[in-house]
């Protein structure tokens, strides 16, 4: 399974016959390095969690509260025997403890186990953490689930109805990964201990220090990260479902651009780039999945290929969204190309773009600027529908079949169908937009639909008001199943518990 496999004996026995210094890489990692000297073993602090698994490979990520060398065994039997050891990275300071271990060699098909250990100073060893994951093989059924927008508008973990179970639900449904959408986090929106609901019931929330405030310093961004993995639905969901992310606007705060200064009186530092850099590295250093461009494509055989968009990076400014600069846009000119030359080169059944922000949907930044895609305006394509046009008529042009949206950023659940009958322009091939979410934050929408596209809702499921709490519900997520033999499509769009609310076969 791995081109390096350490037997933990003989690792153990190389630690201890080579020093505490050479086992750490050559450098004295306790020495002089205040507060990481604790007595006693390690602890893995926030679970285990797996990502980028396709190719027969996958990530496995951990976090100690100390230094250590990160081990992981790998086996294809649940009780581990015959397990074959791989050696990780060093777990430091540098990287808030966390550290990611690539496995390599995974059979397809077949359902892999691991075990984390994190050895430290004089081969003290931590209590093991396991888990599992599976890597699709061609001759296999194909399914995931997506959904984003997690512990927002004030809505933390709350153990009075036990925490975050739309992660349970998830779970339940047994896929082979998930697609987080967008808003991993709120690093904006500060937590306090009790809210009061309209009828008088009462909210508790878990809250930490870092949740306590707006994020700015590294070390905010972190405990944004840190805080969902608190919750015990999360981390068992983590431990057995492999991950892909996208970043949206709160991982940062709330609508960002690159340039933009701020105009809020809760953050000091006013520079949003400064932010966006340490939300960054955050990010990277919280999700098992590797650093780079956020965006790219990630292949499951001949039956899927997922693009997964960046659409807050590479940004222009929030205007009135009815520009008619083709340099400007969402993507950027570098990611706008590799997605257009991308989708005529997939030979995939099915092309999933996942889209951090709704296509056809109407998403405002005030009372004059535009967020999303669509700015209301039911004609010709203006501003960022520019952008997305000349993707769609690039596609329809080159016989590109197959392409389906997936999406958040809105805080509730709907189906679109585009089509050129109804639209204002005619030169793209119809395809479906599917929207969930919210995933334990308040609940919103639905929100107006605007033209260009010829988009219709043909489900929507929305709360009554404006960011109503978990408790009442309105909280959503999505399933995609892909059938081998006739290559069919499925979505299930799923409300808190996993009941399905509405589902829709898209023939090959």
């Amino acid at each position: 399974m791995a081109s390096q496999n350490w037997s933990r004996r003989g690792l153990l026995g190389a630690a201890a016959a080579l020093g505490t210094t050479a086992a750490f890489g050559g450098v004295p990692a306790f020495a002089g390095t205040p507060g990481l000297v604790r007595r006693g073993r390690p602890v893995l602090t926030h679970g285990v969690q797996t990502g980028d698994a396709y190719d027969g490979a996958a990530s496995v990520w951990t976090r100690a509260d100390r230094v250590g060398r990160m081990l992981v065994e790998v086996s294809d039997r649940p009780d581990l025997r015959r397990a074959h050891t791989v050696l990780g990275p060093v777990l430091g300071p540098g990287t808030d403890f966390t550290g990611r271990t690539r496995l390599r060699g995974l059979r397809a098909g077949t359902r892999t186990y691991y075990r984390v250990r994190v050895v430290g100073e004089r081969g003290a060893e931590s209590e093991p953490l396991t888990g599992s994951l599976s890597v699709p093989g061609a001759r296999d059924d194909l399914s995931f689930v997506w959904t984003g927008d997690i512990a927002g508008q004030g809505w933390g973990i709350n153990s009075d109805i036990g925490g975050m179970r739309i992660f349970e639900a998830m779970r339940r449904v047994r896929p082979d990964f998930y697609l987080c959408s967008g808003d991993t986090v709120y690093a904006d929106g500060p937590l306090t201990e009790s809210v009061t609901l309209p009828d008088g019931r009462v909210w508790r929330n878990v809250v930490t220090p870092e949740k306590s405030k707006v994020a700015e310093t590294l070390a905010e961004y972190r405990g944004q990260f840190a805080y969902n993995l608190l919750d015990a639905n999360v981390r068992r969901f983590f431990a057995e479902v492999p991950q892909l992310n996208q970043w949206d606007d709160h991982e940062v705060t709330n609508n960002w651009y690159p340039g933009e200064i701020l105009d809020d009186p809760r953050y000091t530092e006013k520079r949003v780039d400064v932010l966006a850099a340490r939300s960054r590295q955050a990010f990277y250093e919280w999700t098992p999945i590797a650093p780079g461009p956020v965006y790219k494509k990630v292949s499951y055989g001949p039956l899927l290929d997922v693009f997964v968009l960046d659409m807050r990076t590479y940004k222009d400014a929030n205007d009135g969204n009815v520009y008619a600069d083709p340099r400007r846009g969402l993507l950027g000119e570098t990611q706008r190309r590799w997605l257009t030359e991308g989708l005529r080169r997939s030979t995939a059944t099915w092309k999933i773009i996942a889209n951090d922000l709704p296509i056809g949907l109407v998403v405002p930044d005030g009372p004059a600027a535009q967020e999303g895609v669509a700015q209301g305006d039911d004609g010709a394509p203006l501003g960022r529908e520019r952008e997305f046009a000349g993707i769609l008529r690039d596609a329809h042009r080159h016989g590109v079949t197959g392409i389906v949206f997936v999406t958040a950023d809105v805080h509730y659940t709907a189906a679109h169908h585009y089509d050129p009958a109804r639209a204002a322009i005619g030169d793209f091939t119809p395809f479906w937009e599917f929207v969930s979410g919210p995933a334990n934050a308040g609940a919103f929408g639905p929100n107006a639909l605007d033209g260009t596209f010829g988009p219709t809702a043909a489900f929507v499921h929305a709360p009554p008001v404006a960011n109503t709490s978990p408790m009442d519900g309105f909280q959503h997520f999505g399933e995609v199943r892909i059938d081998r033999r006739s290559k069919d499509l499925t979505v299930n769009l799923r409300d808190l518990d996993g009941a399905v609310l509405w589902t829709k076969t898209l023939r090959a």
